[in-house]
């Protein structure tokens, strides 16, 4: 009898193991859940190379800007502002960018979610996905942009045949018979 009931103590005990931790993995993730996930997931270094990624464009903007209104612009022009922008980039305060996401992931995310994400980016497949992203997201762009350029090509032709029958089928009355109307 004894040791039925040390067997069923066991169980008891076990069993409220087990659903301690169920319950602690439904809670609400906390800052030091989120902190952690994003260091694994390389996060800061995910935002500094999108930062950078943005410079590139920025730059082929400022050339042609420069191109466009060189005779209008000072010869040091492109030279300032790359500066300028460079400056701008590699300022950004993105620590303070990420501290400012823990609360969305907070929301959106429990203890054990934010656990298994952990887990999975701490993985060598995890690690590979995020060693592999941005040359993914890169070439998937290249891929889809001349399906995206001729698509907003027919939607802006469409736009515009549309308004030009809107304009067509409205009719401008002018001011003096509209104030002739009114007396």
């Amino acid at each position: 009898m004894r040791r039925f009931l040390i067997a069923v103590l066991l169980c008891v005990v076990v069993a409220s193991t087990c659903f301690a931790q169920g319950d602690d993995l439904n809670a609400p993730a906390t800052k030091e859940d989120v902190t952690k996930y994003m260091e694994v997931a390389h996060s800061q270094k995910l935002v500094r190379d999108m930062l950078a990624a943005m410079v590139k464009p920025m730059h082929q903007m400022i050339h042609e800007q420069y191109l466009k209104d060189k005779d209008r612009l000072p010869a040091d022009f492109e030279d300032r502002m790359n500066k300028m922008v460079d400056d701008m980039f590699s300022q950004m305060p993105v620590d303070q960018m990420l501290d400012s996401m823990v609360p969305v992931y907070q929301k959106h995310f429990t203890k054990g979610d934010l656990q298994a994400l952990t887990a999975f980016y701490s993985s060598p497949s995890g690690q590979k996905i995020l060693r592999e992203m941005p040359a993914i997201t890169t070439e998937a762009m290249q891929n889809m942009m001349p399906i995206m350029r001729e698509y907003m090509d027919k939607m802006t032709t469409n736009l515009q045949t549309q308004i030009a029958q809107m304009k067509k089928k409205s009719i401008v009355v002018p001011d003096s018979l509209q104030n002739s109307s009114a007396n």
